[in-house]
């Protein structure tokens, strides 16, 4: 996780904070102590409000109703390389209505 999350700060800056679905006695002691260490606060959703972190509420549906509950995976290896192409697709193809109905990839090379 810690990887990856130096990885998007290096792609588009270290955020002010990161909002966490899960309360702290969830999130590892080792993510924790990063952020600290990167001056990020770790942000919890309130029990049982998921509105509070509506862009992941509404991204894990998508997921789960275009990828997930379509595929029976073989293997991790399989379940990671489909995950991999609908994730090309939900980034680069598929139109999203809340951006005027263009893919996240052309509204970033807009900017």
């Amino acid at each position: 996780m810690i990887q990856s999350l130096e990885q998007l700060i290096q792609w588009r800056s270290k955020p002010k904070a990161i909002r966490c679905d899960n309360g702290p006695e969830y999130i590892s002691h080792i993510l924790r102590e990063w952020a600290q260490a990167m001056d990020i606060e770790l942000m919890y959703i309130q029990p049982g409000k998921p509105t509070q972190n509506a862009y992941i509420e509404r991204f894990n549906r998508t997921a789960r109703n275009e990828w997930l509950n379509m595929h029976i995976f073989d293997s991790i290896e399989h379940a990671q390389s489909l995950a991999t192409q609908w994730m090309w697709v939900y980034n680069n193809e598929r139109p999203h209505s809340s951006i005027g109905g263009i893919p996240p990839r052309k509204l970033l090379e807009a900017i």
